[in-house]
């Protein structure tokens, strides 16, 4: 069997080394707590089955789990995956595949930009799995399978043997992307995290206090569906006039088998794997007041929509619904990346940013 090496302890690291492991692959673990971590895994799904695999090591050194590794896969969030490359770095051998569990956080970007124009790199256009850790180190739960899943490669000669390796080890059919924009520019995450937090909160001012966590998704509404149209369509003008093939990027309608606002709502509040996902708040005396401090706003702003309003700034296209999103996300989170209805220098350094040099050199390598 291949060997893995897993960077990340997340909800996704966790899933995809149990179940991996469980199918006999060699797989190993890089993360900054192998202390908490125990030799099995154990992994239960939404159909009721169990896996448990054997990890092969479980190291906080990369010098112990990477050169060896046929397959490196990123289990970051995207403000962690910079550095992170620059620490696996000098022990990845030349022919091994280096990848993340989700693109859209400015991976190849990075990867092409710190690790050289040569190296072979892969990645995801969605996550695999909808994932939660049960007890860290032990346990999670895989609470959601995906139909298919669609990776991305660059300076890869071989694909269809990694797409071969890793729908062994998902378990899920994989289908090869043309190009890698078509993973890098997605309308996950990056559009329905900004946008269902600014129709939530954008009327919050400091001093309200909820009286409880609504659920993200189950509590999802029409006004939340009309804005995440409207920017899906600036989404998809900016792929209209990039080298890409559109079919693989489909219109979050289309995705969700909805055709307006209300249908919109009732599909994304129907969808079982979403139920238990809360929204992102903390205490604050009596109750709850926005996190602005969790992954939604830290990665999904700056290395999520940002990385979309990029292109589109390259690409000389409008977007005033990503833009008001994206001004109200910088506001809350303390950042200035927009500045008079264009992206400014002043707070871009550690995003997901692309410049217009390495955008043209990647798309026409």
């Amino acid at each position: 069997m291949e060997k893995i090496c897993i960077c990340g302890g997340g909800a996704l690291g966790h899933v995809i080394a149990g179940k991996g492991a469980s199918l006999g692959f060699h797989v190993s673990i890089l993360t900054r707590h192998p202390e908490q971590w125990q030799q099995q895994l154990v992994v239960d799904d939404c159909n009721g089955n169990v896996f448990q695999g054997q990890l092969a090591a479980v190291s906080s050194d990369p010098a112990e789990v990477i050169p060896e590794a046929t397959v490196i896969l990123l289990c970051l969030p995207g403000f962690a995956i910079e550095e992170e490359l620059l620490r696996i770095k000098p022990y990845i051998s030349p022919n091994t595949y280096i990848g993340s569990v989700v693109c859209c956080t400015g991976f190849f970007f990075m990867a092409y930009r710190l690790l050289g124009e040569e190296i072979p790199l892969f990645g995801f256009q969605r996550a695999p799995y909808i994932a939660r850790v049960d007890k860290y180190g032990c346990s999670a739960h895989l609470l959601g399978y995906k139909k298919e899943l669609q990776i991305a490669t660059m300076n890869i000669s071989d694909p269809e043997r990694l797409g071969s390796i890793l729908e062994e080890m998902m378990s899920t059919p994989v289908r090869l992307l043309a190009n890698f924009l078509e993973a890098s520019l997605t309308n996950s995450n990056p559009l329905l995290h900004p946008v269902r937090l600014y129709a939530m909160f954008r009327n919050w001012h400091k001093g309200d206090i909820y009286p409880e966590i609504p659920g993200f998704y189950n509590t999802w509404d029409d006004e939340s569906s009309s804005l995440l149209i409207a920017c899906d369509e600036e989404f998809h003008k900016v792929l209209s006039v990039l080298p890409v093939v559109i079919t693989p990027i489909p219109a979050l309608l289309d995705y969700y088998e909805s055709h307006d606002a209300a249908s919109l709502t009732r599909k994304i509040r129907s969808i079982v794997a979403f139920q238990p996902i809360p929204t992102p708040m903390k205490a604050e005396g009596e109750g709850y007041i926005p996190d602005f401090g969790s992954r939604y706003f830290l990665e999904d702003f700056p290395f999520g929509l940002l990385i979309i309003k990029s292109v589109a700034e390259i690409m000389q296209i409008d977007t005033p619904h990503i833009d008001e999103v994206l001004i109200w996300g910088q506001r809350v989170i303390g950042k200035n990346y927009m500045r008079n209805g264009r992206l400014s220098e002043a707070d871009l350094r550690g995003t997901g940013y692309i410049t217009a040099e390495l955008f043209y050199k990647m798309i026409k390598a």
